[in-house]
């Protein structure tokens, strides 16, 4: 971790490169983690304040996670390509498409299983663990489809605790979205002092304040206000805002 000293705040900062995240590989299932999990571990990758898991998955067609249980946890899963069937214990049986973005509160307890919609082709999703605000609620569903227009050069709220146009969390925390072209600029300015980002490329090569990141690396900011990015190439990004208490 390294600690930057500014005009105004002591920035911290941490890189996760894509090439040191843990991977397993259980033929029907191709996972890389950003963050300890299963049977990966390593000391110094267990969380970023409330982001606990991101899980970057590939799944074989007609494969997938049987059921299983949660508790106390916001999942969001968002597809990346490809199509994932969810059955859950709240009555839920669906379909979470490419440009859907799903979460699911376990809270007091909840069953589920996600499989590879599709018999021919795979899919890839990212997995997502944000530890909750309040413990112990009623579990609860909810899913949407974002348009790709609505994040070209600017940040697309998919997730948060406020905002109308997003879906729901149980906790401050906020994902962001943005496709940049070769080039743009853009700002993300944190809800409260005390939160940080944990920005992960998803594909491309774009900076972030000093940082150069490419296709699945990411890097944690917290202590500062705002942050810059600047796009070398077309890029796809996803922001996680959480507190870092």
């Amino acid at each position: 971790m390294e600690t930057l000293n500014t005009n105004r705040n002591s920035v911290h900062k941490k890189l996760h490169p894509a090439s040191e995240r843990g991977h397993v590989n259980f033929g029907w299932l191709d996972s890389h983690h950003s963050f300890s999990f299963g049977q990966w571990y390593h000391p110094e990758k267990t969380n970023f304040g409330a982001l606990r898991v991101l899980n970057d998955d590939i799944v074989e067609p007609s494969m997938g996670f049987g059921t299983h249980p949660h508790q106390n946890m916001e999942i969001v899963s968002i597809p990346l390509f490809g199509e994932l069937a969810h059955k859950d214990s709240t009555g839920t049986n669906g379909i979470i498409r490419t440009g859907d973005v799903q979460i699911m509160s376990a809270g007091s307890g909840i069953l589920h299983s996600e499989f590879n919609h599709s018999n021919e082709k795979k899919v890839n999703f990212l997995q997502i663990w944000i530890l909750p605000k309040v413990a112990g609620i009623e579990p609860r569903y909810a899913q949407k489809t974002f348009t790709e227009a609505g994040r070209i050069n600017k940040f697309q709220t998919v997730v948060s605790p406020i905002d109308e146009e997003a879906i729901w969390i149980n906790q401050d925390a906020y994902f962001s979205l943005a496709t940049l072209d070769p080039g743009k600029e853009l700002s993300y300015a944190v809800h409260s002092p005390d939160q940080g980002i944990f920005a992960f490329l998803i594909s491309g090569k774009l900076k972030v304040e000093d940082t150069v990141l490419e296709r699945r690396d990411a890097v944690g900011y917290w202590g500062n206000d705002a942050y810059k990015f600047q796009a070398e190439v077309k890029s796809e990004l996803l922001v996680i805002e959480v507190p870092m208490k």
